[in-house]
């Protein structure tokens, strides 16, 4: 893994194939704010319910000029089964490997993963989130178990303006700092 990015660093650029086998390059967001957001993994119940909560909120941040670019450690064969029912109107990319996932410093933990799984009621709370939204606990074979997610601002010059490492698996950049950065305050 590499270092973790920081505010005010360069994000790194990357051409990547998304869902719809669309070429996707960061480079081409230049003018706009983009959330790029790291998942575990494609049957993630908590990722799928993130993935949910970002197209619900989609509409509005692309009008204020921000786009969404979704990663998962996962095959392409296992992202159009899983996440990719949702249909989400942004590009979901399958990054088996962890090309990118390396280039941006996210992060893969064991002990951060036992951390969020030894949480006084944590499991049952994350039970009932996700199957009050339709979401199962699947387990992906074959699929990093020990990913922890990230995301990132990136505002339109490609500069990282937020860069946030999740604590936990279920540790997310608050809507509240994306609702912001979004809006441009």
């Amino acid at each position: 893994m590499s270092d973790q990015l920081q505010h005010g660093d360069t994000a790194p650029l990357f051409q990547m194939k998304d869902q719809n086998d669309k070429p996707i390059l960061l480079e081409n967001n230049r003018g706009r704010k983009v959330l790029l957001a790291f998942f575990r993994n494609s049957a993630c119940a908590l990722c799928n319910l993130r993935v949910h909560q970002f197209i619900q909120r989609h509409q509005a941040w692309q009008q204020q000029g921000m786009e969404v670019i979704a990663f998962f450690e996962s095959p392409e064969a296992n992202l159009h089964k899983y996440v990719g029912q949702q249909n989400a109107p942004f590009p979901l990319i399958a990054d088996p490997e962890a090309e990118i996932y390396d280039v941006y410093g996210a992060e893969t933990s064991e002990a951060k993963v036992q951390a969020t799984l030894s949480l006084p009621g944590i499991q049952e709370k994350i039970s009932v989130q996700v199957e009050e939204a339709g979401f199962k606990l699947i387990p992906e074979e074959g699929s990093n178990f020990n990913r922890i997610p990230a995301e990132f601002l990136i505002d339109e010059k490609g500069i990282i303006q937020v860069a946030y490492y999740g604590r936990l698996i279920t540790d997310h950049l608050p809507y509240e700092t994306i609702e912001r950065f979004s809006a441009g305050n």
